[in-house]
């Protein structure tokens, strides 16, 4: 293959990983549209980096299964067993239009999930009433996505983010948490903390959880070239979990271990990192950077 080919054959599969093949939405348009954030945001850094996502975005959906009631709607409501690729399409299709979306393209995509919340409800096993729209399990959800996020930039992109911009992000994302329905989203990084200690107490795997974690952790393309990557992440997304979450999910790893995983991992997610910031030439992030071109010359203008 050719250096071009191999390129797009990359961006191809990144563009179907993401939910970018999707459709629906056009981040050029309309120019100088900053969306619910806008480029000089810490949410536009931090998401806009493909590999960090995708581990971080694994490690989520661990965290976010250890949880009964977040479970519960998993178990009840989607078709996991046989489209889990499809629900981490979704799942960042999401981010990436609520991040880097125009603003009315942010806020379409919000009223279809609030829409599809709306009929995610029922009774757990022991009787317990859950409802996706239930503004204290989309705080959990929303907790266990940015978190992993925010680690996964910090260990793979920038270990030496200032803690005020760690507070920045979590500030401005809890918009979109609370765009959903939320209340009192944690919006620092010592309240994200705080909270995800308070939830270690509601939170349990047990056999339907390890049900769901095995069905992802086997969710690997079939591609021979892809599969290997995807294990990266997989490995990268585990390493990424609290340490008492890793141990409640049965994941956790002797010091050696996670040592040499670390070491493997990180190195591997590092070497993958350029790789992929090359051959994405049509990401939803630089699409926007083209959105925002007009108001960056505007202000050339204003400073000349």
């Amino acid at each position: 293959m050719t250096p071009s080919s191999v390129r797009q054959a990359i961006e191809n599969r990144i563009a179907h990983l993401t939910g970018r093949t999707l459709g629906g939405v056009d981040y050029t348009e309309p120019r100088g549209d900053p969306g619910l954030f806008g480029p000089d945001t810490v949410a536009w850094r931090v998401h806009g980096e493909f590999t960090p996502m995708m581990c971080g975005g694994i490690s989520a959906l661990l965290l976010q299964m250890l949880h009964p009631l977040a479970l519960a709607g998993v178990w009840d409501h989607s078709n996991f067993r046989q489209d889990m690729i499809g629900r981490l399409r979704r799942t960042s299709q999401f981010i990436a239009v609520t991040t880097f979306g125009a603003r009315d393209d942010a806020e379409q995509i919000l009223e279809r999930v609030r829409r599809v919340h709306d009929g995610v409800h029922g009774v757990t096993a022991d009787g317990r009433a859950y409802a996706a729209n239930d503004p204290a399990l989309l705080v959990w959800v929303h907790v266990a996505e940015m978190s992993r996020f925010l680690a996964a930039h910090q260990r793979y992109r920038n270990p030496h983010l200032s803690l005020a911009d760690q507070d920045r992000y979590f500030a401005e994302t809890a918009r979109v948490a609370e765009a959903l329905g939320a209340t009192n989203v944690p919006s620092s990084r010592a309240a994200i903390d705080a909270y995800l200690e308070r939830q270690r107490r509601y939170l349990v795997c047990d056999a339907r959880t390890r049900d769901v974690i095995e069905v992802l952790l086997d969710a690997l393309p079939p591609s021979p070239v892809v599969r290997p990557v995807g294990k990266l992440f997989m490995r990268a997304g585990i390493d990424l979990l609290p340490p008492w979450a890793a141990t409640l999910l049965s994941l956790e790893m002797s010091s050696a271990e996670r040592q040499a995983v670390r070491s493997g991992v990180r190195s591997g997610v590092r070497a993958l990192s350029p790789v992929v910031r090359w051959a994405v030439r049509n990401g939803s992030y630089r699409r926007a950077m083209e959105r925002m071109q007009v108001r960056e010359q505007a202000q050339k203008k204003t400073q000349a």
